[in-house]
C-alpha cells in the first residue's frame, strides 16, 4: 500500500505500474510538454521529469511508496545517488544523449510517430517535414559582414555575467547567468552591420522533408535516429533528429516480444467435435485454424501456431508465435429435449449420482435446485422447495421459509 500517489498521478499510471509502463508514460508526456514544443509548460515538464526520476529508480520508488515525497526530500534514498541536475538531463538520457554531449552539438529534435501494428509487421515509409535551425548561408554563421563584430562590454566577451548575493552572517552567494546583452555570444553586432537574411541571429529556420523507414519487427518506443540532421549552431556539430515510434492498440492482436496474442471463442460443439476458423493476418493472408474431431479444446486452453508471430527486427524471416486463448460458449438451457439428452449422455463418461456414492451414508438427503445468481437479491427472503427422501424412498415435499444472508 503506497502512502501517496502524487508522482504516479503526474505520469498518469497506477501505483502497480511496471517499469515499461512508466517508460511509455514518461515518453509521451515528455514529448508533449517539452519546452521546445510548449514554452509555457516548463513547470509541467519539470514535474513529469521529477516523478519519473524517482519512480524509475527501484530504491527511490520503494522509499516514496513508504513515506511519500517527504521521505524523498529528506534524503531517504538509501545512498542510491544518481540525482539529475535538471529535467533536461533526464530527457537527454532517456532519448539518447547527455548534457556534455549537447554542449558539443546542436540541439536534438525529437518527434513522435504514431504507427499501427501492421506498420511494424510489414514495414512502412513515412515522409515527414520538420522545422530546424540551419546556419545562415549568406553570412556563413557570422551574423554580419566579416570583421564587424565587437566584444560585448557587459560580460567582457565571456558570454556570462557573475552576480553576487549577500547572505546572512557575512556569507555571499555567487551565481553565473547568461549575459542578456549578447545572449551568451560574447560579441555584439552593430545594428547597421547585421545580416539582412538572419537579422544577426546567425541561424535561420529551415524546413526539411525526411523519408522515415520503419523496418519490419520494430517495437513500440523504438527510436529512429537521423544523425546530423538536427539543429545547427555556429561552432557546434549539428544535432540529431530522433523519431520515437508510438504503436496504436490493435483491435484483434496484442504483441508480447515477438509473439502475437489473440482470443478465440468456440461453440461447445466446435470444442468437442473440431472446427475450422479463419484468422486474417497482419499481411492480409488468411490462416485456417483447425482442430480435428476428438481433439478436445477446454475452456481456458492456450494453443499456438509457430512462425506466425511478429518478424524479428533485422531478421524478418524469423517470426514468433501466434498464441490463441480459447473460451467456450455453452448452449442455452433446454437446448435439447429430455430424450435427446439421455441419448447424448451415453457418449460421455459415466456420472456419479449421490445414491451411488459410498461416502454418503446419511439417512436423509436434501435435494436443492439451482437458480440464477443475482447479487441484488442477496438479502431478500426467498421461498425454496426442498424434496426429502427417507429410507423407504417415499418422497415428501415441503415449503420451507429460508433467509439467505
Amino acid at each position: 500500500m503506497v502512502k501517496e500517489t502524487g508522482f504516479y498521478d503526474t505520469l498518469g499510471v497506477k501505483p502497480c505500474a511496471t517499469p515499461d509502463e512508466l517508460k511509455r508514460a514518461y515518453r509521451k508526456l515528455a514529448l508533449k510538454y517539452h519546452p521546445d514544443k510548449n514554452p509555457t509548460e516548463g513547470e509541467k515538464f519539470k514535474q513529469i521529469s521529477q516523478a519519473y526520476e524517482v519512480l524509475s529508480d527501484a530504491k527511490k520508488r520503494e522509499v516514496y511508496d513508504r513515506g511519500g515525497e517527504k521521505a524523498i526530500k529528506e534524503g531517504g534514498t538509501g545512498g542510491s545517488g544518481g540525482s539529475f541536475a535538471s529535467p533536461m538531463d533526464i530527457f537527454d538520457l532517456f532519448f539518447g544523449g547527455t548534457r556534455m554531449h549537447r554542449e558539443r552539438k546542436g540541439k536534438n529534435i525529437v518527434h513522435q510517430i504514431t504507427v499501427t501494428l501492421e506498420d511494424l509487421y510489414n514495414g512502412a515509409t513515412r515522409k515527414l517535414a520538420v522545422q530546424k535551425n540551419a546556419i545562415c548561408e549568406k553570412c556563413q554563421g557570422h551574423g554580419c559582414r566579416k570583421g564587424a563584430t565587437q566584444m560585448c562590454m557587459s560580460c567582457q566577451g565571456t558570454g556570462v555575467q557573475i552576480r553576487v548575493q549577500q547572505l546572512v552572517l557575512g556569507l555571499v552567494h555567487q551565481m553565473s547567468t547568461v549575459c542578456q546583452a549578447c545572449q551568451g555570444q560574447g560579441q555584439r553586432i552593430n545594428p547597421k552591420d547585421r545580416c539582412k537574411c538572419c537579422g544577426g541571429r546567425k541561424i535561420i529556420r529551415q524546413k526539411k522533408v525526411l523519408d522515415v523507414h520503419i523496418d519490419k519487427g520494430m517495437k513500440d518506443g523504438q527510436k529512429i535516429v537521423f544523425h546530423g540532421e538536427g539543429d545547427q549552431d555556429p561552432g557546434l556539430e549539428p544535432g540529431d533528429i530522433i523519431f520515437v515510434l508510438d504503436q496504436r492498440e490493435h483491435h484483434q492482436f496484442k504483441r508480447r516480444s515477438q509473439d502475437l496474442i489473440m482470443s478465440m471463442e468456440l461453440q461447445l460443439v466446435e470444442a468437442l467435435c473440431g472446427f475450422k476458423k479463419p484468422v486474417k493476418t497482419l499481411d492480409n493472408r488468411t490462416l485456417i485454424i483447425t482442430s480435428h474431431p476428438g481433439e478436445l479444446i477446454k475452456p481456458g486452453d492456450t494453443k499456438c501456431v509457430l512462425n506466425e508471430g511478429m518478424p524479428t527486427y533485422r531478421r524478418p524471416y524469423e517470426k514468433g508465435r501466434l498464441i490463441i486463448h480459447f473460451s467456450i460458449l455453452f448452449p442455452q438451457a433446454n437446448f435439447l429435449p429430455e430424450n435427446k439428452l439421455k441419448e447424448l449422455e451415453r457418449y460421455f463418461p459415466e456420472k456419479t449420482d449421490a445414491e451411488q456414492s459410498e461416502s454418503m451414508d446419511e439417512d436423509l438427503y436434501i435435494y436443492a435446485d439451482l437458480e440464477d445468481f443475482d447479487p441484488q437479491t442477496r438479502r431478500r427472503h426467498r421461498r425454496h422447495q426442498y424434496h426429502f427422501v427417507d429410507d423407504d424412498e417415499h418422497e415428501s415435499t415441503g415449503g420451507v421459509q429460508c433467509q439467505t444472508s
